[in-house]
């Protein structure tokens, strides 16, 4: 079995997570047990993401060097629950057993596999109430007429145009007009323009303007 153990520069060992703490944990299951564990751990790195110890131990899985891995907390092997579904299904998929002590997950027991089964389905649940919410979101913009995606930009010279016009005193009404008499295309594709969008692209030109001056 893999052991592995996590700690992040804001943890300290008298959190309760300090990597002596977790290997103490794995080995007292170990010798319960009759393990035969090899110690692998990140220091330093934070549970959003997988680290390069824990990466190596799962392709040595992946490839069979291993039987398991098991870490003394869900929170070590993963704070986010898209990782610890990915982890576990990818121990299910390759038939390597994973342990995690804190909370029963266990793929060596019917129960503990029962517990990473409901794991899985509460991730799945929320994926999908955040495509619902996402699909509900974006349907309610299409109703409202907005525009779905990031805005398109002008061309260079209409913008320059935009800020030239402008500077000489019309107004924006005055400039989309013109715009749109002379045949030239908003951003987005249409022949009107609008006089919000002849704000917006002024508003953003000379922004950076006088950023770059700065």
């Amino acid at each position: 079995m893999f052991g592995y153990c996590r700690v992040s520069t804001e943890e300290q060992a008298a959190s309760g997570n300090g990597l002596e703490a977790q290997r103490a944990a794995i080995d007292a299951e170990a010798a319960r047990r009759g393990w035969e564990v090899g110690h692998h751990s990140d220091d330093g790195v934070t549970g959003k993401m997988i680290g390069p110890s824990l990466r190596e131990v799962l392709q040595l899985l992946a490839s069979g060097q291993g039987d398991g891995l098991v870490v003394a907390k869900m929170d070590r092997l993963a704070r986010s629950i898209i990782n610890a579904v990915n982890i576990i299904e990818a121990a299910q998929a390759q038939g390597w057993s994973l342990v995690v002590l804190d909370l029963g997950v266990d793929l060596t027991t019917p129960a503990g596999e029962a517990m990473a089964h409901l794991m899985a389905t509460f991730a799945q649940f929320g994926r999908r109430l955040i495509s619902q919410r996402t699909k509900v979101a974006l349907s309610a913009k299409r109703a409202r007429g907005e525009r779905i995606g990031r805005p398109r930009q002008a061309p260079p010279g209409v913008v320059r145009r935009i800020v030239m016009d402008r500077h000489t005193g019309l107004s924006f009404a005055k400039i989309a007009t013109t715009l749109a008499a002379e045949g030239i295309l908003s951003p987005a594709g249409l022949p009107t323009w609008q006089t919000s969008t002849v704000r917006r692209i002024y508003a953003s030109a000379t922004a950076a303007t006088e950023m770059d001056a700065s």
